[in-house]
C-alpha cells in the first residue's frame, strides 16, 4: 500500500561489479524481482520471460533424439531453464561474457535459472560469443562443435546491441559463423525486442527457411523471435 505523499519503495542494490562492458548492477525491486542494470541503463529483469522461453521452445519444435544446444547469453536464466526442461536435450553450452552474471546465478538468481548451472548436462563458458565462434578457437573452448539449436539472447535485438562489438554477430560474417555451428537439421533462433527488417533480409539471403514470430508484451511493440534453418520447419 502506498500512502499519498509517501515515496514509492525503491529498488535495493545487491551488488555492483565492473564487467567487460562497464558497470553492472544487480538490484532487487519491490515485489521480489531482480533487475540487471548496465552502465546505468536497464538491461533485463525477472518479471516475465515468455519470449525468451518461446525462443527455446520454437527452436526445439520438430527436433527429436539427442539435442545439443548452444545459448548465447545467460541473462536472468529464462532460456537456460527452458532448455534443460526440454525432452531429448543431452547438452547445453551457455556462453556468457560477464563473470558477475555467472556468479549471480550461483546466488540471488539461482531460482530464476532453476539451479540449472548444477545440471551435469550444462556447461557455462565465460567468454565473448563473437570470439568463441571464431575459427581460431581451441577445441577445448569451442572449436568446431556443432549444435542442433543455437539460441541468441545476448542483446535487446540485432539493431539494439548491448555493446557496439556485438553488432558483428548480426552481420554477414557473424551469421556465417553461426551457420557453420549448426548441424544439418540445426535451427538458429534470435531474440529481439522489436522488428529488425535489415536483419531479417540477411537471414533470408543465407537460410532456406526463415520464420518471424511476434510475441505480445504488456506494453509497447511485440518482442520478436527469428527462426532460421536450411530444412523446412515443423509447420512447413
Amino acid at each position: 500500500m502506498v500512502i499519498p505523499g509517501q515515496a514509492s519503495p525503491q529498488p535495493v542494490v545487491l551488488e555492483r561489479a565492473e564487467g567487460r562492458g562497464g558497470e553492472l548492477v544487480l538490484r532487487r525491486a519491490p515485489g521480489g524481482h531482480h533487475e540487471i542494470i548496465s552502465n546505468g541503463v536497464f538491461l533485463m529483469d525477472t518479471r516475465n520471460g515468455e519470449s525468451e522461453r518461446l525462443l527455446v521452445r520454437a527452436a526445439a519444435a520438430g527436433l527429436d533424439g539427442p539435442v545439443r544446444v548452444l545459448i548465447g547469453g545467460l541473462g536472468v536464466g529464462f532460456s537456460l531453464a527452458e532448455a534443460v526442461r526440454l525432452p531429448g536435450v543431452v547438452e547445453v553450452v551457455v556462453v556468457e561474457r560477464e563473470p558477475a552474471v555467472i556468479a549471480w546465478h550461483r546466488g540471488p538468481l539461482a531460482a530464476w535459472s532453476g539451479g540449472a548451472l548444477e545440471d551435469p548436462r550444462v556447461r557455462v563458458v565465460c567468454g565473448d560469443l563473437v570470439d568463441w565462434l571464431s575459427p581460431g578457437t581451441t577445441a577445448v573452448e569451442g572449436g568446431g562443435a556443432r549444435f542442433d539449436m543455437v539460441c541468441l539472447d545476448i542483446d535487446n535485438g540485432p539493431e539494439w546491441t548491448v555493446t557496439p562489438g556485438n553488432a558483428r554477430l548480426y552481420g554477414p560474417g557473424g551469421l556465417e559463423s553461426l551457420r557453420t555451428r549448426l548441424t544439418r537439421r540445426g535451427v538458429l533462433a534470435v531474440w529481439s525486442a522489436g522488428a529488425a527488417p535489415a536483419f531479417e533480409t540477411l537471414l533470408r539471403e543465407r537460410f532456406a527457411h526463415v520464420e518471424v514470430v511476434p510475441v505480445p508484451v504488456p506494453r509497447g511493440e511485440p518482442d520478436v523471435v527469428f527462426l532460421a534453418r536450411d530444412r523446412p520447419g515443423p509447420s512447413a
